[in-house]
This record gives C-alpha cells, structure tokens and sequence, in this order.
C-alpha cells in the first residue's frame, strides 16, 4: 500500500508537472493592439470581432473556424487590474440591439482578454489535445500613437514644424491671432498661457473635424483626468533670439518636455511596449472626400504611426521598449460597405499605395505586414441604378442624420491610385477630375441566426492573418 501510495503520488506530480508545462508552452497569451485616427471604427472593430470569434458561423476565411478546430470562445477577467476593461457587451448591445446605434468611440486605454480552445492541426492531432490561446485585445486611440514623433523633436524643432504647416489652414485663424499678440520672451503669465493652450486646443479640434491628421498633442482632445494640468497648456511659438528664464517661451518649452516624459513615454513603456499583433485603422473614404490635403496629411499620418513599430530606428524608443518589436501589423480601410463590392479592389489598392512607404519600412524592420478593405459591420446592402443610360454600383442603407433609407453613389475611385496621390503630394486643393463623398450610414436592424455573428465584410480574413498562425 505504502508503495502504491508513493507511485499514485510520483503519477500525480507528473501529471501536475506536465499539465503546468503544457499550460506554459501552449496556454499563452497573444497580444493583439487595436488604433485608428479619428472615426476609423476602432470599437466596432473590437466588437464585432470577439463577437464573430465566439460565434463563427461568418468567419469561413479564418482556417482554424472553417476546419472546425475552435472548439469554445469565452471572455475571461483581464490579466491587468488596473487597465479599464473594454465594455464589450454595451458595445454589442448598441450594435444590435432593437434600436441599433453607433457605441461610444475610443478615449482611453481598455483592454479585454477572449480564451479560444483550439484543437491543433497536422501531425500532432492525435498526439495533442486541445490548448487555449488567451488574446488580449488592447485598444487605444491612435492620436495617442503620434505624439511618437515628439520624442525625438525639441520643443523650438516641433513649434517651426507646426507653426510652418499650420500657417494656410482656415482652422488655424484664432490660435495665429492669439499668439501674435504675444512675445515669446515676455514674462511669463499664466493667464496667457491658458488662453494660448485654449485656442490652439480649438485649433487641433477643428482641423481633426475637417479630415486633417497631424493633430498632436494627442492628449490635447483627449484629455481625461490630465485636463487642465500644466501639462497640457502650451502652445507653439516662434523662437526669437534666447529667451530669459522665466519667459513664456521657456515656461512652454519645460511643459512641453514634461508632456513627452510624464505622458508620452509612460503610455509606450506601460501599454505599448507589450504588442505583439497591430491592426491600424484607415477612414479612407473619408480623406477622400476631403480632398487632396487630407490625403497627402493621412500618408505623412501612416508613416509617422509606423515609427511606432520599429524601434530599432528611434533610440528613445529602444530604450523604453528594449527593442521589442510587433511581428505582424495589418493597414485595413475601414467602411468597406460604404462602397459597391465593384469598386473594393480600387479601395483596396488605395489603401496599399497610402501605406506602401509604411509597410516598405515596417518589412525591413522585420514585421510581416498587409492592407485590406473591411467593415466591421455591414450596415448597407447593393444595387445598381440607371442613371443618364449608365448603370452604377450603389450601396443602400439608412442615413445617419435623417434615419431615412437611400441609395447612395460615392463616385468611382480610380484604378490606378496614383491619380489620387499624386495631386496630394502636389499639393492640389481639390481633385480636378473627380467628385468623392462620404455618406454616414448608421448600423441596420439586425436578425442574427444562431451560431454567427454580425454581417461584416473581410474581418475573417483580417483575423486570419492577424491571429490565424497562432490558432
């Protein structure tokens, strides 16, 4: 009995050790980075997402969903206490709920961890059993990822660059009219500062809404408890000659310094740092339609978000980072079912010319990159319409301002996306042989079968390539 006692308990530790083992090798964490400018989708992107990895009856293109191997999805706690926890099911209960509407958009970091239990594949089927991948999906709004370029820039550096780009901009009027009413090395007033840091917060919200990206300080439109701390009150000015300690120019200048040492690099060293996966989220369609600036803005935006992920190239960033670098990074333009399936190999090739210089730097650097169009949620149907004798692709769905349905011609990208880049690095005001709108479509009344998640276009080929290889 004594013996069988001990080869029960020897058994037992084995087992105990080999389950811990196999719980190390194959129960791992993949971290999965979401970031989008403004009005990207990045929280519809989330949730339709985990929905659709839960329920997969629409994601045939991911291989491990149509071969059958995910064999349960669930959410569990979140391994980081002190991150807010993405609100997945208000999310979701917005999206599909009686009456649908678009869910609240990224201002903060938040987090949500999904377990999937895969059965593996190959040869070790039937050696193996099931492991669960633990996929932490973090979101965060991508005007955060590009104060990235302050940390290499001096305060005067980032001021010239500014001041210089901002100059011509109609959005800009009020924030030039404050600051030439001041000088630079005058004694400092903080009163003054506050309504500089004021109207040039003015300025950065004006210019996101009229399709512009290079609208940093990030935290300057998401403030969150930061708002109105030091801080986030400074504004560029113009270096004129030195300025004397205690002048405006050198109270701006130590603000701007705190701003990338207590805001900037704690984000890249606490949230980012751990990235394994990132899909960056393009509104396209919407650049577009704002004309030839906003486009030429979006690319500089793109290669400035992808100095991010190859740190190898910044040392301040290899210093917070340790030379950790994301292996896989997808550009995807999002509101793919704003446009008739026709016209989704232009978009799609648009979106791959906007990030080419990105993508070339990001494969380089080591990282496996990609760039499709996708909706996260499809909110329109197809049709084609008579118009003057020509049939063209519409796309029909329920307007966001009227609630009334319409159908909806967006004008037709061209094949060749270099009739759009090119007068946007020209420096064109406006496109000369074409006429691009956006339409706002709010999310339709949903009826979802049993097993499948919301309607959606590409997002399992997204996952695929995203997540797929460690499924």
């Amino acid at each position: 009995m004594v013996i069988t006692s001990l080869a029960d308990g020897v058994i037992s530790g084995v087992e105990s050790a080999a389950s811990g083992l196999s719980s190390a090798l194959f129960d791992r964490p993949l971290r999965l980075g979401v970031t989008g400018l403004a009005r990207s989708g990045k929280t519809v992107f989330i949730t339709s997402l985990v929905a659709n990895l839960m329920d997969r009856g629409r994601m045939l293109q991911l291989n491990a969903a149509r071969e059958g191997r995910i064999e349960a999805a669930f959410l569990q706690p979140q391994p980081d206490d002190t991150v807010p926890r993405f609100d997945y099911e208000n999310h979701l209960a917005a999206l599909t709920g009686p009456s649908p509407h678009w869910p609240d958009s990224t201002r903060a970091v938040s987090e949500l961890r999904l377990s999937l239990k895969v059965r593996p594949a190959g040869l070790l089927a039937g050696l193996q059993g099931p492991r669960t991948l633990h996929l932490d999906i973090v979101d965060y709004p991508g005007e955060w990822l590009l104060d990235l370029a302050l940390l290499d820039k001096t305060y005067a550096e980032w001021s010239a660059d500014v001041l210089a780009r901002i100059a011509s901009r109609p959005q800009a009027a009020r924030f030039l009219a404050e600051q030439s009413k001041v000088v630079p090395a005058g004694t400092h007033d903080e009163p003054q500062a506050q309504a500089l840091a004021a109207a040039f917060t003015d300025y950065l919200a004006s210019a996101r809404a009229a399709g512009f990206y290079d609208c940093t300080p990030g935290r300057f439109l998401l403030p969150g408890d930061l708002e109105g701390s030091p801080v986030l009150t400074f504004a560029p000015l113009p270096q004129d000659g030195s300025a004397p300690r205690g002048s405006l120019w050198r109270e701006m200048d130590r603000r701007y310094e705190a701003y990338k040492s207590k805001v900037v690099k704690p984000f890249f060293r606490d949230h980012f740092a751990r990235i394994d996966r990132q899909v960056v989220l393009v509104d396209a369609l919407s650049a577009i339609h704002s004309g030839p600036q906003a486009v030429e803005d979006l690319r500089h935006a793109m290669t400035d978000i992808l100095s991010a992920f190859k740190p190898g190239r910044n040392h301040f960033l290899t210093r917070l980072l340790g030379g950790k670098r994301v292996e896989k990074i997808l550009f995807a333009a999002t509101k793919a079912d704003h446009l008739h399936h026709a016209q989704h190999p232009q978009m799609t090739a648009v979106i791959e010319a906007l990030t080419r210089e990105a993508q070339d730097r990001a494969r380089f650097a080591g990282a496996e990159t990609a760039a499709l169009a996708l909706a996260s949620l499809r909110t329109t149907t197809e049709e084609m319409r008579s118009h003057n004798g020509t049939e063209l692709p519409c796309v029909r769905g329920t307007l966001l301002e009227t609630g009334k349905q319409a159908a909806f011609y967006p004008g037709a990208l061209p094949e060749d996306p270099a009739q759009l880049l090119t007068p946007a690095r020209q420096g064109a005001e406006r496109w000369l042989e074409g006429d691009y709108q956006a339409m706002a479509f709010a999310p339709a009344p949903l009826t979802l079968k049993h097993g499948s998640g919301p309607p959606h276009i590409r997002l399992d080929r997204a996952a695929d390539f995203l997540i797929g290889d460690a499924l």
